[in-house]
């Protein structure tokens, strides 16, 4: 449980006005205050008054505090995991996953910034030109402003923080609200280090007021979002001039040629497709299969989904655990349905106990199902037979999301092709598109958002370049 709130090195008490409800037992498990348009302007006004003290700070100390973060959460990693398995009913053993990524996000964030630099310039190069001692470097952008999802509620608040405050800026942190507790860890390990820059970091807790507050404040210079595609819209009409990164999500795709290996193909399509619950943006959504070899990869995806195992989230077996709360259950059930009613076929799956929505696989789809076109966010990937690569890639581009694609082929052509042929932002070759690794470059084209994440791409992208001129 908590009950406080910080701003900056400061924590106060509150009354407790919100309850986390565990989407798996139902019960409490966490309790957080929730703040007001006033407590998030007073962060904001902490954190621009901080970013003095940032900006001016050795790197190594920056570092040597990034560092002392990551010790302790390696200290207390079951404790995170099992709190992160409470919040929002992710299986514990991808829960531990998830601290383990976090921690090398961190590291990644403190090798990014040691290897930040700028370059020097030949302003002789043109006739127009002189020779002169000239250059450019990266200073932080002074404040930051964070607002993070519920499906990885450490990683990715680490994605956003990390390399904010390694790179000499403040941060004022707005969380989901699904996982309260989860980020307060986190800040309180960066609040309570030795090494902590006062005032660096705070938290604020709420929804729409809270957020509407940091996107139309005049104070950060970015403003950092991983959400849905309808708030990235109200962001980008009234966060005025400021830098935005918005990750929006996707309807990540996958082509299996005839080349393919289709019992490991259909293996990883499972995973992808089901991993998390399907609450995953670059969660596997829609499977082309090339005619040829659609039967026996329908069979053997069948095969690998029924093998996933379904039920408690603090089971270290469990594959599957509950959705996050009703609205994404009956919005899973309602789709499937109304698909069924169109002509889709059922697979395996679309089966429901209590918030378990149990791995789906729908066949006979066509385009227009919100299935297949609109973003799931649901353990359900639906099967299309497709005669051509050609085909294949035609489908997965007609969609206004771009985040990540791949393809399984053992086609060197098809391989190149589709490198350049997919429009999105990360191609995946001969694995599912769900794979990321947190030291690349991440972010899509389209409605999938704007920016990179990724420690370095991040850095980049949260601070802003000056250039020097010595005549």
């Amino acid at each position: 449980m908590i009950a406080n709130i910080f701003f900056g090195s400061q924590e106060e008490s509150r009354q407790t006005l919100e309850n986390r409800i565990n989407p798996y037992t139902n019960e409490v498990v966490s309790s957080y205050p929730l703040c007001t348009a006033e407590d998030t302007l007073k962060a904001l006004d902490i954190a621009k008054a901080a970013s003095v003290a940032t900006r001016a700070s050795k790197i190594s100390q920056r570092i040597d505090w990034l560092n002392d973060v990551a010790s302790s959460l390696e200290e207390n990693l079951e404790d995170m995991a099992k709190t992160i398995c409470d919040e929002v009913g992710k299986p514990i053993a991808f829960a531990r996953i998830e601290v383990s990524r976090c921690i090398e996000t961190i590291k990644l964030s403190c090798h990014a910034m040691i290897n930040l630099h700028g370059e020097t310039i030949n302003t002789d190069a043109m006739n127009s030109g002189i020779k002169t001692t000239a250059f450019y470097i990266r200073e932080p952008v002074g404040v930051v402003a964070c607002i993070t999802p519920f499906n990885f509620p450490l990683n990715l608040v680490a994605h956003k923080i990390a390399p904010a405050l390694v790179a000499g800026n403040a941060v004022v942190l707005k969380p989901t609200p699904e996982a309260p507790l989860t980020s307060y860890k986190l800040v309180k390990y960066f609040v309570n280090s030795k090494f902590a820059i006062k005032d660096a970091i705070s938290i604020v807790y709420g929804d729409v007021e809270v957020g509407s507050t940091l996107v139309s404040s005049n104070i950060p210079r970015v403003l950092s979002f991983t959400g849905s595609v309808p708030v990235g819209n109200i962001i980008t009409k009234t966060a005025g001039i400021k830098k935005l990164a918005l990750e929006l999500g996707g309807n990540a795709a996958t082509y299996i040629d005839k080349s393919a290996d289709i019992k490991k193909a259909a293996s990883r399509c499972a995973f992808g497709a089901f991993i998390n619950s399907g609450q995953v943006c670059i969660s596997l959504q829609r499977i082309y299969v090339n005619s040829e070899v659609y039967d026996e990869f329908a069979s053997a995806i069948k095969e690998e989904t029924l093998k996933l195992k379904v039920g408690s989230p603090y089971d270290d077996d469990t594959f599957v655990g509950p959705l996050i709360n009703d609205e994404s259950l009956q919005r899973a059930i309602s789709w499937c349905n109304s698909a069924v009613k169109e002509g889709a076929t059922v697979l395996c799956g679309n089966e429901y106990k209590d918030m378990n929505f149990y791995p789906t696989v729908m066949t006979n789809v066509t385009d227009d199902m919100n299935i297949v076109c609109e973003e799931v966010f649901a353990p359900i990937v639906s099967l299309i037979s497709v005669d051509s690569y050609e085909v294949a890639i035609n489908k997965m581009n007609n969609s206004p999301y771009g985040l990540q694609f791949s393809i399984f082929t053992n086609d060197l052509k098809q391989t190149q092709n589709f490198i350049y042929d997919a429009d999105c932002g990360g191609v995946v070759i001969n694995d599912i598109p769900t794979l990321r690794f947190d030291i690349q470059p991440y972010g899509g084209n389209k409605l999938s958002g704007i920016g990179k994440e990724g420690p370095k791409f991040a850095i980049e992208e949260l601070t802003e370049i000056k250039s020097i001129v010595i005549c």
